[in-house]
């Protein structure tokens, strides 16, 4: 299977968890998922009261200058970590 193919089946077996992973691994998978399909972040930061976004934004700026392909393989083995960790 290519990479373009495990990143899609990462995303739909990532919605079959059964337990809500840790808010860390939310924001790496959230970031990972970002630097794939759209590449480095170059948003504005959000506003000091949107916490979760602000969040969501750091995340994903460390993962500048990491190659599509890369955050792809990166998020197809957190899914399967994850799904080792939270599915029963």
């Amino acid at each position: 299977m290519e990479l373009k193919e495990q990143f899609d089946a990462a995303q739909l077996k990532v919605k079959t968890l059964t337990e809500r992973p840790a808010n860390d691994e939310l924001l790496d998978l959230y970031a990972l998922f970002k630097q794939a399909t759209d590449g480095d972040n170059n948003t504005e930061e959000p506003g000091m009261f949107d916490i979760k976004e602000k969040f969501k934004w750091a995340q994903w700026g460390k993962k500048q200058g990491m190659s599509g392909e890369e955050a792809m393989k990166a998020y197809v083995a957190l899914v399967d970590a994850m799904l080792g960790k939270y599915s029963h």
